[in-house]
């Protein structure tokens, strides 16, 4: 199913189109800090003012103690996330990447977070600043999250569904015309059953072609083979046969796809 072409106001085109130039060109110039950038571009979406001026309103009064606790909030530097308390982090990488991820994650939780017209065009424009690789044609919607970001890789024409969960600790890479449905959640760790402090990173492979529906959980160190698909709600513990149906918990072939000839 082809997506339809859709497109806002004149007058409301093109205000997206120059925030997401000024953004593109703020960063690429490399002049200002990244957690700067961020911070400002929040401000500026929750508030609807500039950065000096909201800080100069809120500047006293214990009445407006959480507006400026929140405005703290916009700076990447005043939070932390969860991946960042894992032992197996790399620092490094991650630091480069976490303005960006929390720009993501806050544009999605705001006011503008749900306008899809422009919430594609920001993600794909932050994508590759966070992920190791992604491809052309890169389609997301809204709340999903990922874990490191440097450990996931995405090809072309990839789509990704709302509250998905792209666990990369240990590697995710996603092929090319790749469909994740709603609320599907993919691994690449687990912990012991005796001993949960010990955690194993194995990459988990979604090949080219693939469609993973509704609410299904692929475990991690999976392959799933070219043009498979997991039905709604299978939980896949072993690897999974090109052009195979899977469904069930645990996951088991029900029906083989015709292959091309």
């Amino acid at each position: 199913m082809v997506y339809r072409q859709l497109s806002a106001q004149p007058t409301a085109q093109a205000a997206f189109d120059e925030l997401l130039q000024d953004l593109e060109a703020a960063l690429k110039a490399n002049k200002l800090d990244p957690n700067e950038i961020v911070r400002n571009t929040l401000c500026q979406m929750y508030f609807g003012r500039a950065w000096a001026s909201a800080v100069k309103e809120l500047s006293g009064g214990e009445n407006l103690l959480p507006a400026r606790a929140l405005m703290n909030s916009f700076d990447p530097r005043n939070v932390t996330t969860e991946p960042e308390y894992y032992s197996d982090l790399d620092p490094k990488q991650y630091a480069v990447r976490k303005p960006f991820i929390w720009l993501w994650q806050m544009f999605d939780r705001s006011p503008m977070g749900q306008n899809a017209l422009f919430g594609h065009r920001l993600r794909a424009l932050l994508a590759p600043l966070i992920f190791r690789s992604v491809g052309r044609n890169f389609k997301c919607w809204s709340f999903v999250e990922w874990s490191f970001g440097y450990n996931l890789s995405i090809g072309d024409n990839v789509v990704i569904h709302r509250h998905v969960l792209l666990d990369d600790r240990g590697g995710i890479e996603i092929g090319d015309n790749v469909s994740v449905s709603d609320y599907v959640n993919i691994y690449s760790h687990s912990h012991d059953i005796d001993d949960i402090e010990k955690v194993s990173n194995r990459i988990t492979k979604i090949s080219d072609h693939v469609r993973i529906t509704y609410h299904a959980t692929v475990l991690a160190g999976v392959t799933i083979g070219k043009h498979a698909m997991i039905g709604t709600g299978a939980v896949v513990t072993r690897d999974i046969e090109p052009y195979h149906i899977a469904i069930g918990i645990p996951a088991k072939t029900v029906k083989v796809r015709a292959v091309p000839k």
